[in-house]
């Protein structure tokens, strides 16, 4: 088993934002679907507390986030967008959005 670095924590922001992408998904494919997408989105935060990821070579660096303090990253899963920090002692998942979505839908 894999050790845990740092643990993944979700801002409250990004819980925000995956509800309203699990709306999204509920209307475009239904319940069950848009449940299986959340979850997978999810898991895929969770690939970044494994010890043996670089999180320098994980996901590239988010641009939209680059006027900020820290520097912020993004995962892509299909069509969503993850953005995450590394802090000194938890990996912050401080954004998530379908880029099918309006952008200004997400503010």
């Amino acid at each position: 088993m894999d050790e845990v670095i740092k643990p993944v924590e979700w801002t409250t922001r990004a819980t925000k934002d995956l509800e309203k992408a699990t709306k999204f998904y509920i209307d475009l494919y239904g319940k069950q679907k848009a449940r299986d997408i959340a979850t997978s989105i999810r898991e895929k935060t969770e690939t970044l507390e494994n010890s043996r990821i670089d999180l320098t070579k994980i996901g590239a660096i988010d641009e939209a986030f680059s006027h900020l303090k820290y520097a912020y990253r993004k995962l892509l899963l299909e069509h969503c967008k993850i953005t995450y920090r590394e802090g000194k002692k938890k990996i912050y998942i401080v954004r998530v959005f379908d880029t099918r979505q309006n952008p200004n839908r997400n503010l």
